[in-house]
């Protein structure tokens, strides 16, 4: 006990007056507030998951889950960032997935202080994985991110006992944006992986990535079933104006009107959510029931 502390006592007590109670007080904090950015849905989606959320104080566009993000500032499109934006919200660190930019805005936010940290942005499950456990590294939430990979790894468990393995329905997966941007996914997608994990096959085998659908195209890949994006259905006026696209009513999927629509975000976003999706799209393409021949 301090001199001064022991003096005040005695001192108290030869007068009959009670010792007084000492209160120690808080030491103030040293450590100033964290202030997120995050760029990229799914990145967004992580730090709110492991409990980063409430340090959040700007997103991109492309964050739009959870619902509390649709409050927070925007910063622009992920591929097409400002750096003033940005650094108009006084960031302590921004988290971005792999396809932020452009390259010399990046670079400003480094030049300008700003702790940066870019995690890779892979389409698959062991890319979502990887991405869980970079963004709950960066933010010092270890135990969370393998919280959330136990969750991913046990519903894609679920979504193979969902998929009706022997039917393996072929599944054409269409983009749109208005009926002037139409485009089919083929091998190494996002899109290709997310029909493989529910168990289907995509329709297309015959080359990678996107390319516009054509009705030709459409008719010769036989497709038993339709998956579009919520985003992109609306695009075109809804669900009805689907059969109109090129070459769909000539196909098995469009005889039988046979469409799953699904949040774009949840589908392809390849983040804490995928494997729920899987198994949502399993369950679903299994609900339509047997496909005629």
């Amino acid at each position: 006990m301090p001199i001064f502390r022991r003096v005040t006592i005695w001192v108290l007590l030869l007068l009959g007056l009670p010792a007084p109670v000492w209160i120690q007080l808080p030491a103030a904090a040293t450590t100033p507030t964290e202030r997120l950015v995050t760029i990229g849905g799914s990145v967004t989606e992580i730090v709110f998951e492991v409990g980063g959320g409430d340090a959040v104080v700007g997103v991109d566009t492309s964050s739009v889950f959870p619902q509390a993000t649709t409050a927070l500032p925007k910063v622009g499109y992920a591929r097409a960032l400002s750096a003033e934006g940005i650094l108009s919200l006084a960031p302590t660190k921004v988290i971005a997935s792999g396809d932020a930019g452009p390259p010399p805005v990046l670079q400003q936010l480094r030049d300008a202080g700003v702790d940066l940290t870019i995690i890779p942005d892979e389409p698959t499950v062991a890319g979502a994985r990887s991405k869980i456990e970079a963004v709950a590294r960066a933010l010092g939430r270890q135990d969370e991110g393998r919280r959330l990979i136990q969750i991913l790894d046990t519903d894609l468990a679920e979504a193979e006992l969902i998929a009706d393995a022997s039917s393996r329905r072929r599944v054409l997966f269409i983009y749109a944006r208005g009926a002037g941007t139409l485009s089919v996914a083929g091998g190494n997608t996002s899109a290709d992986a997310m029909i493989r994990l529910a168990g289907a096959q995509n329709a297309i085998s015959e080359f990678d990535g996107f390319k516009p659908l054509t009705a030709e195209g459409a008719v010769s890949a036989k497709p038993e079933v339709l998956l579009m994006l919520t985003r992109g259905v609306s695009s075109l006026g809804g669900e009805a104006e689907v059969a109109s696209l090129p070459g769909i009513a000539l196909t098995p999927a469009g005889k039988t009107n046979r469409l799953v629509v699904m949040d774009d975000l949840y589908l392809l976003g390849f983040g804490p959510r995928t494997g729920k999706a899987a198994k949502d799209l399993a369950q679903r393409l299994r609900d339509l029931g047997p496909i005629e021949p």
